[in-house]
């Protein structure tokens, strides 16, 4: 088939090259414009623009879809491949192409609709999360399913390595799907409307870890931040309080006063039970494990994080 494809981050990837390699003819790309990044803030190009060049596919980075219909629809695509592309497609744009546009959407629908599935699942404990292929239409992850699959979400798995796998996954779901779809034998099933959330936006101002919750939602809360924007705490070094990112954790026993430090090894009491951070990160270092954090900083037990 003739497809375009739609998408920015790494997660998107994987759908993109999976496509070309069964064969799809990917007459263009289009992704969000590069947007300065990193300590100079020199602009940087999407992972899915490095990836298309890579190929030798056509790029397109509008700002907007507002004036894309005709340059959109002169490309004469079979269907739209679209995962996180990162803007609302208009309902003249879901119309573009004969067969419709087509989403991999990081959930089990209609649970986590929305901008953040994969983040939302891990901080709300969910024991297993997937990946859905639907057919768009204008309401927001409100599109009819055509394949579903789940996976469980391990107790030590982070945002970001959930969205690795369901990555992979996502890519080798939207292969089935666009075969199906080629062959005029793919079916939807609209949502059901019972069990719909919705994953809003992660906001920096839920970073700050609240060590008053039980071990298990400090867990999730700390996972489900990591990689961006990061949870974090505070405590003293050196005489001044630093802010300390906090990466990875494990749910550990212990009690205490919520946010005291129970031992030499870096277990935290929470509201309720305690966990022990694995990994951390100082303000402006590079991510290192407890053991290595505690060669370089004094944490003794009764230091209070918070």
């Amino acid at each position: 088939m003739r497809l375009v494809f739609m998408g920015t981050p790494p997660f998107a990837v994987p759908t993109l090259m999976e496509a070309v390699g069964q064969g799809h003819e990917v007459a263009a790309v289009y992704t969000q414009p590069p947007r300065p990044a990193g300590r100079g803030m020199a602009e940087r190009r999407s992972a899915v623009h490095d990836a298309a060049a890579a190929l030798g596919i056509e790029v397109r980075h509008p700002v907007r879809l507002a004036g894309e219909l005709e340059p959109l629809a002169a490309l004469q695509p079979d269907a739209l491949v679209v995962v996180a592309y990162g803007l609302i497609l208009p309902e003249p744009v879901l119309g573009a192409a004969p067969l419709g546009a087509w989403n991999v959407h990081a959930s089990l629908l209609p649970r986590w609709r929305g901008a953040a599935p994969i983040a939302r699942a891990v901080i709300a404990g969910d024991l297993e999360t997937g990946v859905a292929v639907m057919r768009m239409e204008a309401g927001l992850d409100t599109g009819p399913v055509a394949m579903m699959e789940a996976t469980p979400i391990a107790p030590h798995e982070t945002a970001g390595d959930l969205a690795e796998r369901l990555a992979r996954l996502g890519a080798d779901l939207m292969a089935r799907a666009l075969g199906g779809l080629e062959r005029g034998a793919l079916t939807v099933t609209p949502q059901p409307e019972d069990g719909v959330t919705y994953a809003h936006k992660i906001d920096k101002a839920e970073a700050r870890i609240d060590f008053a919750g039980d071990a298990a939602s400090v867990r999730g809360h700390v996972h489900g931040l990591n990689p961006m924007p990061g949870a974090w705490t505070t405590l003293a070094l050196s005489g001044r309080e630093e802010r300390l990112k906090v990466l990875r954790v494990v749910v550990a026993e212990g009690e205490g006063e919520p946010g005291t430090v129970l031992d030499d090894a870096l277990t935290v009491a929470c509201g309720a039970g305690a966990v022990r951070l694995l990994e951390v990160q100082r303000a402006g270092k590079a991510p290192v494990d407890a053991a290595a954090f505690l060669r370089g900083a004094s944490v003794p037990a009764g230091t209070r994080l918070g």
